[in-house]
């Protein structure tokens, strides 16, 4: 999984899995997801993510050891 966020655009891309995606549908207002072709989850596209979360810094939990991602934005 890998998450990127581009501070220009305001959007934060949450890649689920590689191999890339044949089709897009946004199911909410600013919520895309990607599937590939056999119609699995592989990427979440949140426009405007700074208004849904603080981009400031992400903690990812489960890890050992525990991240702590500072965006420096």
């Amino acid at each position: 999984m890998q998450f990127d966020y581009d501070k220009t655009t305001d959007s934060l891309y949450i890649m689920i899995a590689p191999g890339g995606s044949t089709e897009s549908e946004e199911v909410s207002e600013n919520l895309i997801l990607d599937y590939n072709a056999a119609g699995d989850v592989v990427g979440i596209d949140i426009q405007h993510a700074s208004k849904h979360a603080d981009m400031a810094g992400i903690k990812v939990r489960g890890f050992l050891p525990e991240l702590d991602i500072r965006a420096g934005l």
